[in-house]
């Protein structure tokens, strides 16, 4: 996955929404987000981008979850879809985090539609 990526562990992510790092081990169960093992110590972490200002204060890019499990439908794990997720998509000149993060939701989800 790329280098320029942001990684954060549970803890770091937990204290940057504002939140436990329980909870954000629920999300991880629940899919509402997709993590990886990675770093000297092969610890879980999550893209830094997967939090976004919210109307309250720090939050979950509201449109992952469903970005997510549309591509564990299509057969991705974590791993695969973090990768997809960061990859550089000619089609929408940017990485699908940073376009959904932008607001194009239909188009990520179509590309992603197609996996399937």
């Amino acid at each position: 996955m790329t280098d320029s990526v942001d990684w954060l562990t549970v803890p770091d992510f937990a204290d940057r929404l504002g939140v436990t790092a329980s909870q954000v081990r629920e999300l991880l169960r629940e899919g509402a987000l997709a993590s990886t093992r990675r770093g000297e110590r092969n610890t879980v972490q999550l893209p830094a981008a997967f939090i976004v200002d919210g109307e309250n204060g720090p939050d979950v890019l509201p449109t992952l979850k469903g970005t997510l499990t549309l591509l564990r439908d299509a057969g991705f794990g974590d791993d695969a879809a973090l990768e997809w997720l960061l990859e550089e998509s000619d089609e929408l000149g940017t990485t699908p985090l940073e376009a959904l993060r932008s607001g194009q939701r239909a188009h990520v989800r179509r590309l992603a539609q197609a996996l399937l």
